[in-house]
């Protein structure tokens, strides 16, 4: 007896129509729609999207570095309480290991919760735009204003220091868990996380310029309490920011609620920046400033997570 054999086009039809009804499943894809009779749904798209996503290769979150996390975590935030109680003469090495240190926690979690792409598409997308505005900055003044790096923070790459686009990205992870922990619109997402972001820099410009690291040529007008850094800033890091959540929004699925280690980083950031900035740095005004202004996504933010938190314990002991 002679056995059958399918041809090779319904043997593919078949592998595609499976594929991608799981890649459906896979991707949260709704509404779906039934096709070739077979009972089986696909994403209701074009044949092309669909093909596409039925061939496409899901990078897994890398749910074995949560321990690895966390001590990254741990030790962003050591390097950051050692800071205020080194000698002048050391602070500098001090800083750039504590942005190198923080970077190195926030794309780890990034592969944790995303997976290996997701941390490249947060580093290319945070670091490669912020490293382009930056250069773009020094060299023409726009869209922050005229200022220049003073040659203290390192090796340098098209005239920007390198811990300077790993600082946008290592903000960058934390502010868009922010968001989306406080907004679910996409619009809504950019508008928090670019604010989120940008209020940051009211505690790390006024820090950087005191510290000597770089300075600005036309300083005035400014915000209140805080000399120095021009409002021109705050607009370019809002544009910028804006540019960046809208790419890891877009790009980054969303998970079902915020990374407990970005949350940890964005807290600790504003907590801690607001004692600093009072007590150790001799800045008063960005404390208090930086305190309303990142507070005012900050306080939120912790008030949300203490109310997930509450609901789920009550949820844990009813």
């Amino acid at each position: 007896m002679q056995a059958s054999v399918e041809p090779a086009a319904t043997v593919a039809r078949r592998v595609f129509i499976k594929r991608a009804s799981g890649t459906c499943k896979l991707y949260g894809v709704s509404p779906c729609r039934t096709v070739g009779g077979h009972g089986r749904r696909l994403p209701g798209s074009s044949t092309l999207e669909v093909a596409r996503m039925a061939f496409a290769v899901p990078v897994a979150p890398v749910r074995s570095m949560h321990a690895a996390v966390w001590t990254l975590v741990a030790a962003a935030i050591l390097v950051q309480i050692a800071y205020p109680l080194m000698p002048e003469a050391w602070r500098t090495e001090v800083t750039v290991t504590s942005v190198v240190v923080f970077f190195l926690a926030a794309v780890a979690d990034a592969a944790r919760v995303h997976g290996v792409g997701g941390a490249a598409v947060l580093i290319g997308a945070a670091g490669g735009g912020g490293l382009v505005a930056e250069s773009i900055g020094v060299a023409t003044g726009w869209p922050f204003g005229e200022y220049a790096y003073t040659g203290t923070l390192g090796a340098e790459i098209i005239g920007v220091p390198v811990v300077v686009p790993m600082a946008w990205v290592m903000m960058a992870w934390p502010a868009l868990n922010v968001a989306r922990t406080l907004v679910t619109r996409r619009a809504a997402v950019v508008a928090v996380g670019a604010a989120a972001l940008t209020a940051w820099d009211v505690f790390l410009d006024p820090q950087m310029v005191s510290a000597g690291h770089w300075t600005w040529f036309d300083p005035e007008p400014g915000l209140p309490l805080i000399p120095g850094i021009p409002l021109t800033n705050y607009v370019g890091w809002l544009l910028v920011s804006a540019a960046v959540m809208t790419a890891l929004d877009r790009a980054l699925p969303r998970a079902d609620g915020p990374s407990a280690p970005a949350a940890a980083l964005y807290l600790w950031v504003y907590f801690s920046s607001v004692l600093a900035h009072a007590v150790f740095f001799g800045l008063p005004g960005s404390a208090v400033t930086g305190g309303v202004l990142m507070g005012a996504v900050a306080i939120p933010f912790a008030l949300t997570l203490a109310r997930r938190r509450g609901r789920t314990y009550q949820g844990g002991t009813s």
